[in-house]
Formats: structure tokens, C-alpha cells, sequence
């Protein structure tokens, strides 16, 4: 009877063995909702009839956190994609603004590059997860002009996203931005909701992060929220750099977005004045 209940033993420890090391790595599906219209208002610009009618409707895209114990992958889904098929930069990415760029995460220290193509050349831009940087900020690379002052304030707050027990804080963004050759002073806050039982530090936006992983992001007009998670075997290759790829720094990355800004705002001439949220 001992030997059975030590075989037993043996057999329930090689189990929970393998399944912690199975909840190493998996996917988790993410959902992006973005309202144009409401993010203008939070922006301090006030929008007429005209405006809002050429303005998008709010629009959802989905994304894909790729992970293994050591690295991610955050990237939009294709329908047409299998994340298990291919892999290095499968996502979607027709610009280099903030939303067509692809995340590769490096857990060990907090390393993180993003690629993106322009002028029809990949991108390589590393930066730090949680680094308040304006290239990682701005729409189409444009920051504010002065840094934004930001205050953190945490909650006790929870609530269970896809399984998990998450802890809500709030990030408080006070920022100086000119609107229409006035200057505002906007305040924003958004609600992370994080959680530190998967074992690893991420964020859907790696500028709004404080610790462990982000499952979702609600501010004014948009929201980046978890909908399910599965733990699977992960390839290398899909958590893993492009091969290819040219390395370019944030501040030879903001000179571009100006130099392009210029060149465009250059073409407009007297064609009409365009809303630029900062």
C-alpha cells in the first residue's frame, strides 16, 4: 500500500510539474475599441456637425499577446492568420503610428521593440516598458510640447479578467497641449487593471504601465481589454525579432514624423486646417 501512495504521489507531482510549466507560455486575445469622436472631446477640441460627420465611427480591432517564459509578441490579428503558422512579425502594420506598430517583449529586462514600416523600410525602435518616451506617445509622432506631469494612483479595487484577480490604478495625465493656437491645459485619467499571478510584466501600451501585466486600459474613448487566455505551446519564432529590419532611435524616429509633418502640412497649403490630437 506505501509503494502505491508513493507512486501516486510521484505521478500527482509529475502532473502539477507539467502543468506549471504548460502555463508558461500561451496566447491571450485582446479587443481594441477606439471612438475618434469621444477622444476628441477628452482632447479639449470641440467638434461641429461637420466634423463628427467625417470623422470615423468608433471601430475595434483585436490583438494577440504571444508569450513563452522569457519573451512576447504583441501584434493586431488577421483573420486570415493562424499565430501558429509563419511567424516574426506577422501583424498588421501600414504606418508608424502608435496602433500599426508590432511589440516584442523581453521580460528579463523590461526591453521592448517596436516594428513598424515607413517609406517601405521595417523599423527597429527599442525602448523600456513603462518609459513615459514621446515617441511611444504622440499620434503620427507628434508629443506635446512640454513633458505631461503624471501622478499614479493606486486603488483597491479589483475585479477577475479572463480568470485572473486584477488591481486597478489610475494614471493621472495633466498635459499643455495647443488647440487651434490656444493653449489648454487636458487632464486625463486612465484605469490600468493589472495582475501579477501570470508571472511576467506587459503592457497592450508599454508607456502605461506600473507593474505586472496589463489585462486592460480604460481611459476616455478608447479601451484595450483581455477576452480570453489559453496556455499552449508557444514557437520561438513567433516571440522573436523579424530577421529583418533596420534600427533606428527615438529621436532620429521624431525627426522623421517632424520632417514628414512639415512636408505635409507644406502640400495642404491653403487647402483647409487639420486636427492634429497631441
Amino acid at each position: 500500500m506505501k509503494t502505491i501512495l508513493v507512486a501516486v504521489a510521484s505521478l500527482l507531482a509529475m502532473s502539477l510539474q507539467v502543468n506549471a510549466q504548460q502555463k508558461k507560455s500561451g496566447a491571450i486575445q485582446f479587443e481594441s475599441r477606439f471612438d475618434p469622436a469621444v477622444m476628441a472631446e477628452a482632447n479639449g477640441i470641440k467638434l461641429n456637425e461637420e466634423m463628427l460627420a467625417r470623422l470615423p465611427k468608433s471601430s475595434k480591432v483585436d490583438f494577440e499577446l504571444l508569450f513563452n517564459a522569457t519573451n512576447a509578441s504583441y501584434t493586431k490579428v488577421e483573420d486570415t492568420e493562424d499565430s501558429n503558422g509563419g511567424g516574426g512579425g506577422g501583424g498588421f502594420r501600414f504606418g508608424a503610428g502608435a496602433a500599426s506598430r508590432d511589440y516584442y517583449y523581453n521580460f528579463a529586462d523590461h526591453k521592448l521593440t517596436a516594428v513598424f514600416d515607413l517609406n517601405d523600410t521595417t523599423y527597429f525602435m527599442e525602448n523600456q516598458l513603462g518609459k513615459a518616451d514621446v515617441s511611444f506617445m504622440g499620434m503620427g509622432g507628434r508629443g506635446p510640447a512640454t513633458p505631461p506631469v503624471i501622478e499614479y494612483v493606486k486603488s483597491d479595487e479589483t475585479k477577475k479578467i479572463v480568470g485572473f484577480t486584477c488591481n486597478k490604478v489610475i494614471i493621472k495625465t495633466t498635459t499643455k497641449r495647443k488647440i487651434l493656437d490656444v493653449e489648454r491645459e487636458i487632464v486625463d485619467e486612465t484605469a490600468l487593471w493589472y495582475t501579477k499571478d501570470l508571472g511576467f510584466d506587459f503592457s497592450p501600451n508599454p508607456v502605461q504601465w506600473t507593474e505586472g501585466a496589463v489585462l486592460a486600459i480604460e481611459s476616455k474613448g478608447s479601451s484595450t481589454v483581455a477576452k480570453s487566455i489559453e496556455f499552449r505551446n508557444v514557437s520561438s519564432k513567433d516571440v522573436n525579432l523579424p530577421k529583418k529590419g533596420t534600427v533606428i532611435s527615438p529621436d532620429a524616429y521624431k525627426a522623421k514624423m517632424e520632417q514628414r509633418m512639415k512636408m505635409m502640412r507644406n502640400r495642404q497649403g491653403q487647402g483647409g486646417r487639420s486636427i492634429m490630437i497631441n
